[in-house]
C-alpha cells in the first residue's frame, strides 16, 4: 500500500511537460507482483490531482498497454525481464505522445522530448526493478546470538570428551588378557586341594608343613598344563610318589583348567564386545565434535548477492520463497532454496542454475536427485559449488567356473560434497553367501558416508558391524578409493584387499598394502595412502582371483606391464581388455571370483 501510495504521489514529478517515472514506476513495480489493482488505481487518483486532462489521460491509457504487454510476455515466456518491460513502457509512451502530437492535443511534448522521455523510461524501468526488489525482498532480522552459538559449540564439544573418556575405559579393560595371573594359578591349586585332599586320610601328612614334597609336584603339573601340555603317565607316576590319588588329582586338574580356559573365553569375548562399544563412542565423539563444526550461513553478510539471485530467479519467471547461502566446511558454496514457478509452467532448473553461476561467479550444480523442472509447487533444491573434475566409471567381472553367484561387488557413489567414492569388496569363497557379505560391506560403507562420516569412521563402525554378526570365517576385504573432484587428490583405504594401479600415460603405479579383511579383529588396521591425480589419469582396481592364478612370480608387475600396454580413455575398454589378458594367462580358467574396476578423470570444459 505505501508503494502504491508513493506512485500517486510520483504523477506530480514533470519534466519538460512528461511524466517519465509514472510509467517506469508502474512497470517496475508490477514486475514485483505487489498488487496491480491497487497500483493502478492509487496512481489514478495521482494523475486525477496532479495532471493536466490531456497529459493524464494519455498516462492512463498507458498503464493498461503496459500491464497488458508485460502479461502477455511472462505468459509467452514464464517471465518477464526488466529491459523488455522498460522497452515495451518506453515503446507505448512514445507512440501515444507521437499519436498526441498529430491530433493536436493541448500540452504535449515535442518530439524531441518524446524520445528522450522513452530513454529515460527504459533505463529507469531496469535501474528502479532492481531498487524495488531489493527493498520488497529485504529482511530486517537481529544477527544470530554468537553467545548462544559459542554455548552450543561447548556443550557438544563436551559431551563428545565425556564420551571419549568412557571409550578410553573401555580400551584399558583389554590389557594383559591373554595370560594367567599368579592368583588364577593360586586359586585353581587351592580349588584341586579342596575337593581331592580334603576327603583324604593322608591329607595331613602332605600338607604338614610348606616345604612338603607334594608342593613341588602339583605346582609342576599345574605348569604344565598352563603351558598347554597334556599330562601323561609319566606325570602321574611322578605325582603318584608323594599323592596315593594321584589320578583323581590328574583328571580333577584336567578338567578345572577346561572350565577355565571356557570362561576365559567367553571373558575375552565380553572384552571384544567392548572394545566394540568403545570404537562405537568413539563414532559417536567423531559426530559431536562434527556438529560442533556448523557451516556458516551467509545471509546476513551476503545480502546483496541473495537479492540480486532473487531480482534474476524473477526475470526468469520464478518465484524464491526461501533461500540461504551458504558457506560449507571445506570454504566452498552452497545454496538452499525452494522455488516455485511463478504462472505454473515448468522451467529448467539449468536456467536458475546459470543465473546463480552469473550472481555468485562460480559454476553451481544440482544434486543428484534434484527435479529437472521447477514447476507450480514449491519444491526444495540444493545447489553446490560445481567440481574441477568429472569422473566415468567401467567395470569387467568373471564369476568362478561352475559358481553361479559372484562373490565379488563394486560401488561407485558420488557424494554431494563433491567426492567420489570407488569401491571394491571381495567376500572370502565363492557363491551367494560370499555376494550377501561383500554386498553388506559395501552397504554400510554408503550408507555411512552418506550420512556424512569419514572414511575412517564408517570402516571402524562396519567393522565393529561385523565383529557383532560373530559368524566364524565370513569375512570380506575391503578396497576403497576416495577421489576429491575439486582438487584432484585421491586417498586409497585397504583392508586386506589386492594392489590398486594408478595410470599416468604409460607409466603404472602399484599401490599395495597387507592387512586383515573387515571382521577379522576387533580393532581393524586401516593401511592409507594418498596420490595426486590429474587429467586422464585412471585409477584401476581389482580382486585377489586377477593376481593370484597368473602364475607369474611378481604378479604386481605383471598386471602394471598390460595395463601400461593399454592404449584407451575409454575407462570401461580398459577393465574389459585387462580381464581378457588376464584370462590369457589363466588358459580361460576362472578359479576365483575376479572383478576389475577402472576409473578416469576428466577436467570440465
Amino acid at each position: 500500500m505505501i508503494l502504491s501510495m508513493a506512485g500517486g504521489v510520483l504523477c506530480s514529478v514533470s519534466v519538460m511537460g512528461c511524466y517519465p517515472l509514472v510509467p517506469a514506476y508502474f512497470a517496475a513495480l508490477y514486475l514485483e507482483e505487489t498488487g496491480a489493482p491497487v497500483l493502478l488505481g492509487m496512481m489514478y487518483i495521482g494523475m486525477l490531482i496532479f495532471m493536466p486532462l490531456t497529459a493524464g489521460v494519455k498516462y492512463a491509457v498507458i498503464l493498461p498497454v503496459i500491464l497488458g504487454a508485460v502479461r502477455l510476455i511472462e505468459w509467452a515466456n514464464e517471465g518477464c525481464p526488466a529491459w523488455l518491460a522498460g522497452l515495451m513502457a518506453a515503446v507505448a509512451t512514445m507512440i501515444l505522445s507521437f499519436a498526441g502530437g498529430l491530433l493536436g492535443w493541448r500540452d504535449q511534448p515535442g518530439f524531441t522530448a518524446a524520445v528522450l522521455e522513452g530513454f529515460f523510461i527504459f533505463g529507469a524501468v531496469i535501474l528502479l526493478h532492481r531498487f524495488l526488489h531489493i527493498l520488497v525482498t529485504w529482511e530486517w532480522k537481529r544477527l544470530p546470538q554468537e553467545k548462544d552459538e559459542h554455548l552450543k559449540e561447548e556443550r557438544l564439544l563436551g559431551y563428545a570428551e565425556s564420551f571419549q573418556g568412557l571409550s578410553q575405559i573401555f580400551h584399558s579393560m583389554s590389557v594383559n588378557r591373554n595370560a594367567y595371573t599368579l592368583d588364577e594359578l593360586g586359586h585353581i591349586q587351592n580349588e584341586l586341594t579342596g575337593k581331592i585332599c580334603a576327603s583324604c586320610d593322608s591329607c595331613a601328612l602332605c600338607w604338614e608343613r610348606d616345604s612338603a614334597p607334594v608342593y613341588g609336584a602339583l605346582s609342576q603339573l599345574i605348569a604344565g598344563i598352563w603351558h598347554g601340555e597334556v599330562p601323561d603317565e609319566k606325570s602321574e607316576e611322578q605325582l603318584g610318589v608323594y599323592c596315593k590319588k594321584s589320578r583323581d588329582m590328574v583328571e580333577e586338574a584336567m578338567r578345572v583348567f577346561e572350565r577355565v580356559s571356557l570362561n576365559r573365553a567367553w571373558y575375552h569375548r565380553l572384552l571384544e564386545n567392548r572394545e566394540v562399544i568403545a570404537e562405537q563412542l568413539d563414532a559417536m565423539v567423531y559426530i559431536m565434535q562434527d556438529c560442533a563444526r556448523e557451516e556458516q550461513v551467509l545471509d546476513q553478510k551476503e545480502k546483496r548477492l541473495i537479492a540480486e539471485l532473487g531480482y534474476r530467479a524473477r526475470e526468469l519467471g520464478i518465484v524464491v520463497n526461501e533461500m540461504h547461502l551458504i558457506e560449507t566446511l571445506d570454504g566452498r558454496l552452497k545454496l538452499e532454496a525452494t522455488l516455485k514457478s511463478r504462472l505454473g509452467g515448468c522451467i529448467a532448473v539449468k536456467s536458475f542454475l546459470s543465473a546463480a553461476g552469473h550472481v555468485l561467479e562460480r559454476r553451481m550444480r544440482a544434486t543428484a536427485d534434484a527435479k529437472s523442472f521447477i514447476s507450480k509447487e514449491p519444491a526444495s533444491f540444493i545447489f553446490y559449488e560445481d567440481t574441477v573434475y568429472r569422473s566415468v566409471q567401467g567395470i569387467s567381472r568373471m564369476k568362478k567356473d561352475e559358481a553361479r553367484i559372484s562373490g565379488d561387488n563394486f560401488s561407485f557413489l558420488e557424494l554431494d560434497r563433491g567426492e567420489l567414492l570407488l569401491g571394491l569388496s571381495d567376500g572370502m569363497g565363492s557363491g551367494s553367501t560370499a555376494c550377501k557379505e561383500s554386498e553388506m560391506v559395501l552397504d554400510l560403507v554408503e550408507r555411512f558416508l552418506e550420512a556424512g562420516f569419514s572414511v575412517e569412521t564408517a570402516i571402524r563402525m562396519m567393522n565393529s558391524a561385523m565383529v557383532m554378526k560373530g559368524e566364524n570365517d565370513l569375512y570380506s576385504t575391503i578396497d576403497l578409493c576416495k577421489i576429491n573432484l575439486y582438487s584432484g587428490r585421491a586417498k586409497l583405504y585397504k583392508i586386506g584387499a589386492a594392489a590398486t594401479f594408478i595410470k599416468r600415460d604409460d607409466e603404472v603405479e602399484c599401490i599395495s598394502a597387507t592387512g586383515l579383511p573387515v571382521g577379522a579383529k576387533t580393532i581393524v588396521d586401516i593401511e592409507s595412502h594418498e596420490v595426486a591425480l590429474a587429467n586422464g589419469d585412471f585409477v584401476v582396481m581389482v580382486t585377489d582371483g586377477v593376481l593370484e592364478y597368473l602364475h607369474v612370480p611378481k604378479p604386481e608387475e605383471t598386471i602394471c606391464e598390460v595395463i601400461g600396454s593399454i592404449r584407451t580413455n575409454n575407462p570401461g575398454i580398459l577393465a574389459k581388455r585387462i580381464m581378457e589378458r588376464v584370462m590369457l594367462f589363466t588358459g580361460g580358467v576362472a578359479k576365483d571370483d575376479m572383478t576389475v574396476l577402472a576409473a578416469c578423470i576428466w577436467e570440465k570444459g
